[in-house]
């Protein structure tokens, strides 16, 4: 299989899934001179991309056959599936089978990270065709790094949000007791931010908690299922994983009270809720 070289203004790219994140991520490409095609299941999601001079599609089908290049960022594995290939899910090796190159490349950097174009961009797939894809990759993120083979990406992405995970109750319940406390949490970060304490999550999510702003960057329901991800295949290899494991759960009852599609950070309210603490922020 020969790979093409992907130019601005040559090569035209399709995408499939306008989120909080993917809206932004296609947009950057846009702004690098490459034409888009685009898919969303809610069209009026769309409508930015358009309005900048994307082209709508009406089936993710349609995207793929009117362009050279397809990204997806959707929510779920069936999403995935559905939008890509059906139920088989053996997207390597399906695309390959029709002379079609195909990577697996998850982020991470959220909402901030999307519209700021630094995300980390973790690729899993075959070399060439990855290095092909760079300047794609290139307009969306700042850490772009080639992990191994199809599939490597994903695993990457899961010891992200293995870390991510135990950090944000951590950071929850940090907060909670500097409130419980009495003290200016502001501050406290201006103090704890700079140190052995710091972390992404503390300078971007800390912030958003104190001020009570749950708008999501990255939603519960997907954090959610990207630990499912993650505990499924740590059974699989036979690991035991208690801090996610915890994680998962408090997570969980946080989606139980109608928070799903909060952002990551409203952990803060469910640890809240079970200390018997009326979180106001500051």
């Amino acid at each position: 299989m020969s790979v093409m070289e992907i130019v601005p203004g040559k090569t035209r790219l399709g995408w499939i899934g306008t989120g909080v994140m993917g809206r932004s991520m296609a947009g950057h490409l846009m702004d690098k001179g490459f034409a888009m095609t685009v898919f969303n299941r809610s069209p009026e999601k769309a409508k930015p991309l358009i309005d900048k001079g994307a082209k709508w599609a009406a089936t993710p089908k349609a995207v793929a056959e009117n362009s050279d290049v397809v990204f997806s960022i959707v929510g779920f594995p069936a999403d995935v599936r559905k939008v890509l290939l059906g139920d088989d899910g053996a997207l390597a090796a399906a695309a390959k089978a029709k002379g079609i190159g195909s990577v697996d490349a998850p982020v991470s950097g959220g909402d901030v990270g999307a519209k700021e174009a630094r995300l980390s961009i973790m690729v899993g797939g075959d070399k060439d065709v990855v290095d092909a894809l760079k300047p794609c990759f290139e307009a969306m993120g700042k850490t772009i790094v080639h992990q191994g083979p199809a599939g490597a990406g994903q695993h990457t992405k899961m010891v992200n949000q293995i870390l991510i995970a135990s950090g944000m109750v951590a950071l929850c319940e940090a907060l909670l007791y500097g409130y419980k406390a009495g003290l200016d949490l502001n501050t406290v970060l201006q103090s704890v931010g700079g140190g052995a304490a710091g972390s992404w999550s503390l300078a971007n999510y800390g912030p958003r908690i104190i001020a009570n702003n749950f708008d999501p960057g990255f939603a519960v329901e997907h954090f959610i299922k990207d630990m499912g991800i993650a505990l499924d295949e740590a059974k699989r290899m036979g690991l035991v994983m208690p801090g996610l494991a915890l994680a998962h759960q408090l997570y969980v009852s946080l989606r139980s009270t109608g928070r799903g599609r909060n952002g990551t950070q409203s952990l803060q309210l469910a640890l809240a809720e079970l200390a018997g603490v009326d979180w106001k922020g500051r």
